[in-house]
């Protein structure tokens, strides 16, 4: 099948298909004019990747979790690993948004909104909060 195909079956746009080419993860065959035939198995990997990148892996744990999947003497502690591995990485991440929540949270609080030039939001931004304070305090 062609690369569109590949795509449609895929739920992938031909792009990401083809950087998956240029980085090693799939290798479909070539037909005598050179153009890409993939298989059904190619597509069957093609969802492996999907996933695997929905669920956060980035393309070097794809690729290791493609290895795993195809090793049949495999360890599934090595997957629940990298697993465990992405959870923690998500964790982390949930906690940096948090935090950027609660600090914009109190930096909406802190303007008073309306018609005025005074923002502390765009002062803290500017890192300009304790200056404009400092002068807001000797006026």
């Amino acid at each position: 099948m062609n690369i569109g195909e590949a795509s449609r079956r895929s739920g992938l746009p031909p792009k990401t298909i083809r950087y998956y080419e240029e980085v090693g993860l799939l290798r479909p065959a070539r037909a005598e004019n050179g153009y890409r035939s993939y298989r059904d198995r190619d597509v069957h990997l093609l969802r492996f990747l999907q996933r695997s990148r929905s669920l956060g892996f980035s393309i070097e744990e794809a690729r290791k979790l493609l290895a795993l999947y195809a090793d049949d003497n495999r360890h599934s502690e090595d997957v629940r690993s990298m697993a465990s591995g992405r959870m923690a990485e998500i964790d982390r991440k949930i906690a940096e948004l948090q935090s950027l929540k609660r600090e914009l949270s109190l930096l909406t609080e802190r303007c008073p909104g309306g018609e005025g030039p005074d923002c502390p939001i765009l002062d803290e931004i500017a890192g300009e909060a304790v200056a404009f304070h400092s002068r807001r305090a000797e006026a």
